[in-house]
């Protein structure tokens, strides 16, 4: 288990996924072509240094779960602030890249939450997928196009296969 901290207590469990928000700089809404670029960042290091359960970009915030996985070069579990280094700091780049600007995009902290059971999983999975109906941005979650669902793990498709 990390354990550190920031403006806010953060805690790490190892081999167990995380439900992980973070907002944009002064809740500045991102244009559709940013929310792309967001959401490739997000899914850019599934199977590498997470495995990416869930991701949806909203226009001024992300919601992510995912479950950690070992750098096997440091026989060590990737910290939750190296991934999110990882997607804020790409993500930022590229946004700004194209702005050609140097302005911050992403605000310092995020809010980050152990899930404990295979039921707390499936809602936060839920929630996160619903977050775009719960907006009023869709009335179907299926058709939000800054969603990423593990295709093995996809509760929209049928037969859809766990793998633990």
């Amino acid at each position: 288990m990390q354990f550190y901290r920031r403006n806010l207590p953060h805690m790490q469990r190892d081999a167990t996924p995380h439900f992980l928000t973070f907002n944009t700089k002064f809740r500045q809404e991102l244009p559709d072509w940013a929310r792309d670029v967001v959401l490739g960042c997000c899914d850019h290091d599934h199977g590498i240094r997470y495995r990416l359960r869930v991701a949806v970009v909203m226009p001024e915030h992300v919601h992510l779960v995912l479950t950690p996985l070992i750098d096997e070069a440091r026989g060590e579990v990737v910290s939750l602030a190296e991934i999110l280094k990882g997607i804020k700091g790409a993500s930022s780049h590229a946004i700004n890249r194209r702005l050609q600007t140097h302005r911050t995009v992403w605000q310092e902290e995020s809010f980050d939450r152990v899930i404990r059971s295979s039921e707390s999983l499936d809602a936060k999975i839920d929630y996160v997928l619903q977050n775009p109906v719960r907006r009023g941005l869709i009335d179907d979650p299926q058709k939000y196009p800054w969603t990423w669902r593990d295709p093995y793990n996809n509760p929209f498709s049928a037969g859809a296969k766990i793998v633990n």
